[in-house]
């Protein structure tokens, strides 16, 4: 009996692999290991492998049946909303070809559970100030089109052969649970800063006119470890019987500005640095924050941490 975690030498799937370990999971990793690390997964089996290539299934099947699988943590993905814009096709081919490939591999050895990462881009731009599960997706990038896919995509196999499945919809995920488990990709604003920092430069922040009390854009910062404790949370909840909701969004509620987390690095790192404001950006929100009742309601789940956390964490890691 184990658990697959799909990603599962990633940022994210690495937290979640440890957290299933300290339960006493069996978990067997299956990465493409293009940004993963090997070192962050202690002693989970290894299986490297593309989902969109033309062996997937098969190999996936021989791994199911080898080691138990009786449950699938789904985070292996393509995720640069930037670099979706400009290579859609391999979006489409990596997001849901590889999704396709998993499910098949799933029906065909009779593996019902499935925990999807999804995304908060699934909403696009909306004009609300905090976004509950129910609002119409209108993603804007084709990396958001392929989560929101995603979820048809479990959910017709719900409806076909019985997939058991819950979306994780995450808004802005940061921090570390462990030093070990940082964040090593530059891509999103706390290692973007700190990248910035160890380099001598200003970092910049794309637009100061947007129509919130600072002029910064508001997001929702997610402590990566609360994240992790959401997928076991989730994943727990596809034994319950009574199962009225499949899509959760995952963040804390709180909204914090691009200011305000400048602000909380410069107080965690001791460093009063300038900052390069430069024109909005193409298809950013100025505001996306979670409401979290439903995750709060109907898992248990509730995020412990806040931005001081995330940022202290975050800095403590690669310090």
């Amino acid at each position: 009996m184990s658990v697959l975690v799909t990603g599962g030498a990633g940022y994210i799937g690495s937290h979640v692999v440890r957290l299933l370990q300290n339960r006493g999971e069996e978990v067997v990793v299956v990465d493409d290991f293009s940004t993963g690390l090997a070192e962050r997964l202690g002693d989970a089996t290894q299986i490297h492998l593309n989902l969109s290539s033309a062996e997937a299934i098969e190999t996936l099947g021989d791994v199911m049946r080898e080691y138990g699988v009786t449950s699938v943590i789904h985070l292996a993905a393509r995720k640069q909303v930037g670099q979706s814009v400009e290579q859609p096709e391999q979006y489409y081919l990596q997001n849901i070809g590889g999704m396709a490939n998993l499910l098949s591999a799933m029906r065909q050895n009779g593996v019902t559970r499935l925990v999807f990462s999804s995304s908060a881009a699934t909403y696009g731009m909306p004009d609300v100030p905090a976004v509950t599960e129910d609002l119409d997706c209108r993603p804007i990038n084709p990396y958001g089109e392929t989560k929101l896919v995603g979820e048809w995509l479990a959910a017709d196999a719900a409806r076909a052969w019985g997939l058991r499945h819950a979306n994780l919809r995450y808004f802005n995920v940061a921090g570390a649970g462990w030093p070990d488990l940082a964040d090593t990709a530059v891509l999103n604003l706390v290692p973007i800063v700190f990248a910035a920092l160890r380099e001598g430069r200003a970092p910049k922040v794309f637009g100061d006119d947007y129509a919130t009390p600072d002029g910064s854009c508001v997001r929702d910062y997610v402590h990566v470890l609360d994240l992790a404790e959401a997928h076991l949370a989730a994943l727990d909840y596809l034994d319950t019987d009574e199962r009225e909701h499949s899509t959760f969004n995952v963040g804390t509620g709180t909204g914090s500005s691009v200011f305000e987390v400048i602000d909380e690095i410069r107080r965690v790192t001791g460093q009063n640095f300038d900052i390069d404001v430069t024109p909005r950006r193409a298809g950013d929100p100025p505001f996306l924050c979670a409401d979290v009742s439903r995750i709060e309601n109907t898992l248990g789940w509730k995020a412990k941490n806040g931005l001081a956390e995330i940022i202290e964490s975050a800095w403590a890691a690669i310090s």
